[in-house]
């Protein structure tokens, strides 16, 4: 398992982890076939998470406009398939997009992972959206997530905390791909039988 992000230099090594033994869904091999739609694979963790969370809460996406913020490889890219198998309509901002304003003030869904301390204001937002913070950020040593939450609390449908929020599923989410990267082993139940 690498923990991201890593630097460039070094980066490549994570597709030097077997397919079966991806546990963080990041390699080459498990994002290919992320986006070709197959089954049965590991998911990036913490874009599962976001997923997760809008199903708890039976958030139905089909043509709802998601605007995602950020396009890193372990959050934004891996939702794009993710959200269009659920048939929503999907935005992608990050640092070059202009007018950002405009895009976040249609969306029904701001998923937020871009990594700038409350970046995200009411202003920004329509009423009764849904809004997802991803972002982990330190301020006057305390975290903060991408989405300034006082400043949007009354005007939004939804929000989940920093912290407390993604991050806490995505751990969930983190040990639930290693038990079924196990179970995936042709060994694993002799093993444990073995065992018992």
């Amino acid at each position: 398992m690498f923990q991201q992000p890593l630097s460039k230099d070094i980066s490549k090594l994570i597709n030097e982890i077997p397919y079966e033994k991806d546990i963080e869904g990041i390699s080459e091999v498990s994002m290919g076939k992320l986006f070709l739609g197959e089954r049965n694979i590991n998911i990036p963790c913490t874009s599962k998470a976001v997923i997760e969370i809008l199903d708890y809460y039976n958030v139905d996406l089909e043509g709802k406009n998601v605007v995602i913020v950020g396009r890193s490889n372990i959050v934004g890219k891996p939702l794009i398939p993710q959200l269009l198998n659920r048939n929503a309509t999907v935005t992608i901002c990050h640092s070059k997009t202009k007018d950002i304003d405009n895009i976040l003030k249609k969306a029904d869904i701001i998923i937020m992972a871009i990594g700038k301390a409350k970046f995200l204001k009411a202003n920004m937002i329509k009423e009764n959206c849904i809004l997802i913070d991803v972002g982990i950020n330190f301020e006057d040593g305390k975290i903060v997530g991408d989405i300034d939450f006082d400043d949007v609390k009354e005007k939004v449908y939804g929000i989940t905390p920093v912290p407390g929020g993604v991050g806490v599923v995505t751990n969930m989410l983190l040990i639930d791909n290693i038990i079924r990267s196990l179970e995936k082993q042709k060994n694993f139940k002799k093993f444990f039988r073995d065992k018992l």
